[in-house]
């Protein structure tokens, strides 16, 4: 591909490296696009970013001597001397980057359907939602989120909620070659403030809900500009569908280009909810309720919790957008389970066991206080906490956790470099402050083990901390570690002990 055809209308110079002579984008071959000396490539086109750590300009040496046949660049550089490298200056290469990675891989946002989720919760659970009642629809769907993303049956481990914007631009490529029809992503307010969206219009913006969170070195310097942030993927989209019942969804539509759509249980809203009723079987919790507005239909989610309803609602407003009918959308909330976010381990006819990602206090509480909303016998919670990491987070969980549970297990999460007893000894001082049991078993398998072995009718019991996670990490190794295995494993063993 021609540089000219990459930097397309946007506003830049090009010159020969310290001679400054200009060049021509047209006469220059461009054979990949990358943003890491680690992937460079001869003929790369190479864009110097500032990070929160380093600013990459101070490689723009390296990456010339390595080939690249241009390098972008926002302020100066050193070069080797003699350098005619192509240097393109713009005025922001993070932005720029999304907007040259979109041309390079050919625009593949205007041949699919995209529809991107921003919020402090419910993006993980929606997006899967969203995924299901389009692919029951017929819409062959992507993903891409914090959990994963998924092409076609590719599952790929996911290392940021939004890729940056050159490799997202790339799996959107793979989506296009292998004949998806939609997309449906999770859009941090990282990735709006650092442009690793910009490039292409979604047809569908949503907002969820927003709660303090990301702010601090390196995320947001302050409550405002998490707002903000999370604002610009409403003068990025095309249609707009908000939680109306949130306190701050005023403030995030203000300013907004986008037809609006609104969902929640007041009484305006364009999709509302009403006469939520608890579903509680063993093995199974969820909400059933009645939806109207835009489409009368009674619904029954299989995700415990009054929550649950606003991802219900916001996935049932995507799929009419659509032109999903009942049914696509009633299979789609029966049957969507999602990996590691209240995800339901079948165990036991008789107590309810499953795998949460909550690993803060706010996420813990908020998953307790739902579940004590479904009467329990008791509520059994077990849970560790990350080592090299603030020890306050280690206080408020045990705090939480003794407050609201029955009984809490206190075991191993991922120790790093720390002595695993240390963190449960803080864990302990916070469960210390309030007046429930808890007992300490640092094999998380054989805490595991022993919630399963002692749990009674009617118990919900809940493994928090690890949700997706596969691995554990000890001393800078990660070990391979998913509960779910653990679980299995347990119950062939329990099974040929009785046998």
């Amino acid at each position: 591909m021609r540089l000219n055809e990459i930097l397309e209308n946007e506003r830049c110079e090009v010159t020969a490296g310290n001679s400054g002579r200009k060049l021509l984008p047209g006469d220059i071959e461009v054979t990949s696009i990358c943003n890491d000396t680690r992937k460079l490539t001869p003929g790369c086109f190479f864009i110097c970013i500032i990070g929160a750590n380093r600013d990459s300009h101070d490689l723009a040496a390296e990456a010339a001597e390595k080939g690249a046949a241009a390098i972008a660049v926002c302020h100066e550089v050193e070069l080797p001397e003699g350098c005619e490298t192509a240097i393109v200056r713009v005025a922001d290469t993070r932005a720029s980057m999304a907007r040259f990675a979109a041309a390079y891989y050919g625009h593949p946002a205007e041949k699919l359907r995209t529809i991107g989720i921003t919020g402090t919760k419910g993006k993980t659970t929606s997006t899967y939602l969203i995924r299901q009642m389009l692919e029951n629809a017929g819409y062959k769907t992507g993903l891409i989120g914090t959990v994963e993303c998924i092409i076609g049956d590719e599952h790929i481990p996911s290392h940021n909620t939004t890729p940056e914007s050159i490799e997202l631009q790339e799996m959107l490529r793979r989506m296009v070659d292998d004949d998806h029809a939609a997309v449906v992503m999770e859009v941090s307010s990282q990735a709006l403030m650092l442009h690793r969206t910009d490039g292409f219009i979604f047809d569908v913006g949503i907002f969820t809900n927003l709660e303090e969170d990301h702010i601090g070195p390196g995320e947001h310097k302050d409550f405002a500009d998490y707002l903000h942030c999370k604002s610009l993927l409403f003068k990025q989209c095309r249609v707009g569908i908000g939680n109306m019942d949130d306190a701050h969804f005023k403030e995030v539509m203000e300013g907004h280009t986008c037809e609006l759509i609104t969902y929640g249980f007041s009484a305006g809203a364009d999709y509302r909810a009403a006469d939520p009723m608890l579903l509680k079987k063993p093995g199974q919790l969820g909400v059933i309720f009645q939806v109207s507005g835009r489409i009368d239909m009674r619904a029954e989610f299989r995700m415990p919790g009054r929550f649950s309803v606003y991802n219900a609602l916001c996935a049932i407003a995507v799929a009419r957008q659509f032109d999903c009918d009942e049914l696509q959308i009633r299979d789609a909330l029966q049957r969507v389970s999602v990996r590691g976010r209240i995800e339901m381990i079948p165990v036991s006819h008789e107590f309810t066991l499953l795998i949460d990602y909550a690993h803060n206090a706010m996420a813990l509480e908020n998953l307790l206080v739902t579940l004590k909303e479904y009467r329990p016998g008791r509520l059994i919670t077990l849970f560790g906490c990350g080592g090299n990491r603030a020890k306050s987070r280690r206080y408020q969980m045990g705090e939480v956790s003794g407050r609201i549970s029955d009984l809490t297990v206190i075991t191993s999460d991922n120790p790093r470099f720390e002595d695993p007893m240390d963190i449960i000894h803080d864990i302990e001082e916070g469960i210390a402050k309030t007046t429930g049991a808890y007992i300490e078993i640092p094999d998380r398998k054989e805490a595991i083990r022993y919630c399963i072995e002692n749990g009674e009718p009617g118990d919900i019991i809940v493994l928090a901390g690890k949700g997706h996670e596969d691995y554990q990490e000890i001393k800078g190794v990660k070990y391979p570690m998913d509960e779910r295995d653990l679980i299995r494993d347990i119950l062939e063993e329990i099974k040929a002990g009785k046998g």
